[in-house]
């Protein structure tokens, strides 16, 4: 039969779907066979011949017709996986229902009233038809049964699998087949690489998809702060009842670690060949992203025979979660690093050969599961931190926060990014791996310089400081705390990064600025404390910023003189009004950008963003801990706080932008961008609006870390002036010979403990994953749109 009789065919019983208002009978095999017996479609065509509006009209006027579809489609796929699809005519019709369940799927789980539908036992019970599925299986949810079947075709020998097959009549039967023979890719945990298969790659994909689909029914609850709220398909997928969970596991993370987008080492190859293993990567990154998540970031202990009965009672434990905590062998680590690192820095070397690789689209899915492989298994992070492969994804993580400064609808990008390098700054180890010096020169829109990564790092974030979007402010404080964190191992800044420092300081330090919200004076606090730990544990490399503070002393004189009196308060917002920037970008001598770079440029117009929930303040995202004499860290109580921040101006330190108790109280609430927006608007304009008073100004002005700073100055500053006056100098190179020699041993006050704060899971950023990721893979699955115009509740979508 041709390819349009089968379309025509297949939208014919679509139609007869939609217009029967009686229930057809589940044994009516001839109608329900049309669906999936005789055609072959491809998933596009049935997204074209199935359009929404008659989805919903089947599930408004004849629910039960909908039911039964759904059903006997499963009911297909139960009974492929019994059988192992022997003849080709089997394969097609998994396929076709695998596709129709696709399609359907989602407006199941848009209308609250069909939601539990796939949890009820099975919905033909009482219907004939029902005893051809086995007594034990009779009783399982629709879910389950389907869930289980997936699982088994994605092991079914010339399906999706090799077959081990010895002779013609031997039979692998589905039963008994061990699938942790046929793992699909080498890697963690097996060794054999077998052969290319690029029909088994179409299979695995077409399945996968469908399991995504399940899995998307997290798309349509509103995001909520109870974050027990377990998706029942990723916990049933990944509990013992799958027997194939660690097969399967271990081929999601294989494919994704091995794929090389080089079009396997040739250049221009993936010109030649289209390239079914990246569909298949894109599909298994995704499920991993979904299904790593364990409930309320309460980390489960890792199982071992002696804890392995409590387990059972704190509920069924994630097993992909388990596996991936548990993978401990330095060659897995190995092979899972250099994966991510080569896939993360695919789009980079783009630009050094056009077109010549294959550019990947799925950086995000990397990002978050490189962030779930180091919040899970902390092996795993100590082993990124062991060497300086760390700046193997370190490199890629900056490009992509550069690239995107001027992209709102990329501002999901931005924060995974960061959050990534908030986690890495909490280990000693990273900050000693950024002294590597910084040579191999990606393109990137910032300016030239010679300099560690160190220097890499901070040119960077003062570019998204001073030309990022407006939306990027609440990043400003992870920025510098991630610059806080690292600033103690620092050996020696570059002249450019120095400056950069500096002009930062001089931006955040204006009156106006200052005074124009509650919590703009902490990033004074993290600058100040970073040039601290610099001069106090690094002084000795460190001439070229010690050069910078003493050419730009007056910020810090005028930062320990400023007025705090009504008049002051009041002419420094009025300056504000006049210049409603948020830092002046004028006063940084900009330099020419690396050549063969691309500005960073805002989205195009109609591109689509989803909404992300807000994230919990700087405060709340991390710890404090003090490192001691040995290096151990040693985590500081909150109530102390003679050396912190944020000490006794808890109102002021509040997320809401009113001053009043009632948006402390409900810190936790949950809103989309666009409330807070709204919000933010209402309380401009409110009465309500905070406004610094001279107390306040005290309160945190007499805290200003400047101690250390002052004294430099005063010893340096004379000695400086004094050469420069003997020499007749106006040449920096001597004055930095100078500093370079010089020494402040016994001059400064005793150096004061090392503080890092450390990012820490909670409920609040348990939540952001959650949005973030979803909205991720709703906008990466395009072809076919498979969430497109459903009533999806966990974010908005907005067009730019």
């Amino acid at each position: 039969m041709g390819s349009t009789d089968s379309k025509l065919n297949f939208r014919k019983a679509v139609i007869q779907l939609t217009t029967k208002t009686q229930p057809v009978e589940a044994t009516d095999d001839g109608f329900w066979d049309q669906f999936w017996a005789d055609t072959t479609t491809t998933v596009q065509d049935v997204f074209a011949l199935v359009p929404a509006a008659e989805i919903r009209a089947v599930r408004e006027e004849s629910p039960s017709n909908l039911a039964t579809l759904c059903y006997k489609a499963v009911e297909k796929l139960v009974q492929g996986a019994e059988s192992g699809c022997p003849t080709e005519r089997e394969k097609q019709v998994i396929l076709n229902c695998t596709r129709i369940l696709t399609r359907i799927l989602p407006y199941i789980f848009e209308d609250q009233d069909w939601r539990g539908f796939f949890w009820s036992t099975v919905p033909g019970a009482g219907r004939a038809g029902t005893d051809e599925l086995d007594d034990d299986d009779g009783a399982r949810p629709l879910a389950e049964s389907l869930l289980l079947a997936i699982a088994d075709l994605l092991f079914c020998p010339d399906f999706t699998v090799h077959s081990h097959k010895r002779g013609p009549d031997s039979v692998e039967s589905m039963q008994s087949i061990d699938s942790c023979e046929y793992i699909w890719e080498s890697g963690v945990g097996f060794a054999q690489s077998p052969p290319l298969n690029y029909i088994h790659d179409l299979n695995r994909t077409e399945l996968l998809r469908l399991l995504l689909t399940c899995f998307s029914e997290a798309m349509y609850l509103p995001p909520s702060p109870d974050n027990n709220v377990l998706n029942p398909w990723v916990t049933f997928f990944c509990s013992t009842e799958n027997r194939h969970a660690l097969p399967l596991f271990t081929s999601l993370l294989n494919v994704v670690c091995a794929y090389d987008p080089v079009g396997y080492g040739i250049p221009y190859n993936h010109l030649l060949f289209a390239d079914y293993r990246e569909q298949l990567v894109e599909q298994a990154v995704q499920i991993l992203i979904v299904t790593l998540e364990h409930d309320a970031g309460v980390h489960h202990p890792i199982a071992s025979p002696s804890n392995m009965e409590e387990q059972e009672s704190a509920g069924p434990e994630n097993l992909f979660v388990n596996y991936l905590s548990r993978i401990h062998r330095e060659e897995d680590f190995d092979f899972v690093l250099k994966g991510l690192a080569r896939l993360l820095t695919n789009p980079l070397t783009q630009t050094y050969l056009p077109n010549s690789t294959k550019k990947i689209q799925f950086h995000q899915e990397l990002l978050v599961l490189f962030w779930k492989l180091c919040d899970f298994n902390k092996k795993f992070l100590f082993f990124v931190l062991k060497s300086s492969d760390v700046l193997d994804i370190l490199v890629p993580i900056l490009y992509y926060l550069n690239d995107a400064r001027a992209d709102q609808s990329r501002v999901g990008l931005m924060h995974i990014g960061v959050f990534i390098l908030l986690l890495l700054s909490g280990e000693r180890n990273f900050g000693v791996r950024l002294n590597k010096p910084y040579s191999i020169h990606v393109p990137m829109d910032i300016p030239v310089f010679t300099g560690t990564h160190a220097d890499l790092l901070i040119v960077v974030f003062h570019k998204i400081i001073t030309t990022g979007h407006q939306r990027l402010q609440p990043l400003f404080d992870c920025l510098l705390t991630i610059v806080v964190n690292v600033s103690p191992y620092l050996k020696s800044l570059s002249m450019v990064a120095a400056n950069k420092l500096l002009h930062l300081l001089e931006a955040f330090s204006t009156s106006w600025f200052l005074f124009s919200a509650a919590q703009n004076h902490h990033l004074v606090f993290f600058l100040l404390e970073a040039f601290n730990n610099i001069i106090q544990y690094q002084f000795d490399g460190n001439c070229n910023l010690v050069y910078a503070i003493i050419r730009k002393r007056n910020v810090f004189h005028q930062l320990a003189n400023q007025p705090s009196d009504p008049a002051s308060i009041q002419k420094a917002l009025q300056r504000k009004k006049k210049s409603p920037d948020v830092i002046s970008r004028t006063s940084s001598q900009e330099t020419v950008s690396m050549e063969g770079s691309h500005p960073a440029v805002p989205a195009e117009p109609g591109t689509l963003k989803t909404s992300l929930v807000a994230m919990p303040g700087i405060e709340k995202l991390t710890e404090k801990s003090q490192v001691s004499e040995d290096g151990t860290m040693v985590s500081v109580p909150t109530a102390d706080s003679q050396n912190t921040v944020h000490s006794d101006q808890s109102a002021a330190a509040g997320t809401s932008d009113t001053e009043s108790n009632s948006g402390r109280d409900n810190e936790d609430v949950f809103y989309t961008e666009a409330e807070m927006e709204r919000r933010r608007l209402s309380t401009a304009s409110a009465t309500s609006f905070w406004a610094p008073t001279p107390e306040w100004v005290l309160s945190w002005k007499c805290k200003l870390p400047l101690q250390t700073i002052m004294r430099l100055l005063q010893v340096l500053v004379p000695q400086v002036e004094k050469i420069c006056i003997d020499k007749g100098l106006t040449d920096e190179s001597e004055i930095l010979k100078f500093l370079q020699h010089g020494t402040l041993v016994g001059l400064l006050p005793v150096p004061h403990p090392i503080l890092i704060r450390k990012y820490q899971a909670n409920a609040g950023t348990a939540m952001w994953f959650r949005t973030y990721m979803w909205g991720v893979v709703y906008l990466r699955n395009v072809d076919p749109p498979i969430w497109y115009d459903t009533d999806v509740r966990l974010f908005e979508i907005q067009r730019m």
